[in-house]
């Protein structure tokens, strides 16, 4: 949350840290008030109930995609597929308990199906894709279904950061992680574009590794 007072931010910050990496029904409110270093009175305070973190937590992550979708695109869709991809990858993994734990969330109200912002996720994926067809970019020769290529992709996106911590318990998230992860994107889109697609593709790529270095 943009306006969250110190005490708020740092109850937050200690709240997610332990639900992604123990589990919402593992952590108790006492053990987010001793991360955050306070009473646990104060804790509930500012969130009477450890449900109210999880709405407080998933708040912030939809003001994050709106505030993605408010930047609008740009006159380049490579730039702006990496620039989804890579926030996608980033947004899914600090929230990553938001998806995971959703069944353990109770009154927490919880629709069957995939959440809302996945499919606009998804959806948003599929819009870049044939974006990359409109400015002739794709092969024309190319025989795949467009939504089935961008379905994978998304899948990439999705479950990335997901399989690297599974295989290696990756902690922190670095640029090299992100790097690993465009690498399996690149492998299924780049046989689908021209020889330019590639090459401002890549490019688009790098100059992504040059701002996220430089931050």
């Amino acid at each position: 949350m943009m306006n969250a007072t110190p005490t708020r931010r740092r109850i937050l910050d200690a709240a997610l840290e332990l639900f992604n990496r123990n589990g919402y029904a593992a952590t108790s409110q006492a053990e987010i008030a001793a991360a955050a270093g306070i009473r646990q009175g104060n804790l509930t305070y500012h969130f009477p109930a450890k449900l109210d973190l999880v709405v407080a937590l998933r708040d912030e992550g939809q003001a994050v995609l709106r505030r993605r979708e408010a930047l609008g695109a740009t006159d380049d869709v490579c730039v702006d597929y990496v620039h989804h991809v890579t926030s996608s990858m980033e947004l899914v993994w600090r929230y990553r308990f938001l998806l995971r734990d959703r069944a353990q969330f109770g009154d927490v109200d919880v629709p069957r199906g995939a959440p809302a912002v996945l499919v606009a996720d998804l959806a948003s994926l599929e819009g870049l894709i044939t974006r990359f067809g409109a400015d002739g970019l794709l092969r024309r020769s190319l025989d795949v279904d467009l939504s089935v290529l961008a379905r994978s992709l998304w899948v990439v996106s999705r479950y990335w950061f997901d399989h690297l911590d599974e295989f290696e318990q990756v902690g922190e998230i670095e640029w090299s992680h992100h790097a690993r992860g465009i690498e399996h994107h690149r492998a299924v889109l780049a046989p689908c574009l021209t020889a330019e697609g590639r090459r401002r593709l890549d490019e688009a790529f790098e100059q992504a590794a040059q701002d996220w270095l430089a931050s």
